[in-house]
């Protein structure tokens, strides 16, 4: 039930639903969802582990805000988060790391084929995922980790930006190229470009937003 019950959640809110900084009241959400008290707490404490939703004293529990200076901040942080594990990872990339990376990408077409936006964000987390497991560096993972919920919900607001579900077809063929390639630095910019696309897109969205 606790998992059915977020799952529930972390659509409503990764479909913009249940918007970011909305709060979550209890009494409401267990209307909504037609559930007890019980497994709904349980739900919003797993969700509160992915990051997703946040909990603020004298405040109460909210979906997690996601401003114009969040995304900004997402962006930087992740850029530079992917070339240090590029660079961790560089000299031992092998046939296995090239057929997984590969097999990833496949799994997230097939989501953007299905139309399934939900699927294709944790497809796409799952492929940006594997140079950081990669790399073995443990801190590293757990700053991945710790960026996975509120990246959720930029490339959420970001698919709404552009007015479809999922990432293009096509949006990590170049990157897929470099990853394969022999120019450590051709990856860097890579990264940097692959993250910077549809950024300002996302913020002038962003802003359109009411305020909360």
């Amino acid at each position: 039930m606790r998992a059915h019950v977020a799952e529930r959640l972390r659509t409503a809110i990764l479909s913009g639903d249940i918007p970011p900084g909305a709060p979550l009241v209890e009494t409401a959400l267990s209307n909504r969802f037609e559930v007890s008290r019980g497994p709904l707490r349980e739900a919003l404490r797993q969700l509160i582990e992915e990051g997703l939703v946040v909990t603020v004293p004298y405040t109460g529990t909210h979906v997690a805000s996601l401003s114009v200076e969040d995304v900004q901040e997402i962006y930087s942080l992740r850029t530079a988060l992917e070339i240090f594990a590029f660079e961790q990872i560089w000299p031992h990339r092998d046939d296995r790391f090239r057929a997984e990376l590969r097999r990833r990408n496949d799994a997230l077409l097939v989501t953007i084929d299905a139309g399934d936006d939900r699927a294709s964000i944790s497809t796409e987390l799952e492929f940006h995922g594997l140079v950081y497991e990669a790399s073995g560096h443990r801190l590293l993972q757990r700053a991945w980790n710790g960026l996975r919920g509120r990246l959720q919900l930029y490339w959420a607001a970001h698919h709404r930006a552009h007015g479809r579900r999922g990432p293009r077809r096509d949006s990590h063929d170049s990157y897929i190229a470099a990853a394969f390639g022999d120019d450590l630095d051709a990856m860097r910019r890579e990264i940097g470009d692959h993250m910077r696309r549809g950024v300002e897109t996302t913020e002038r969205f962003l802003r359109s937003l009411p305020a909360r």
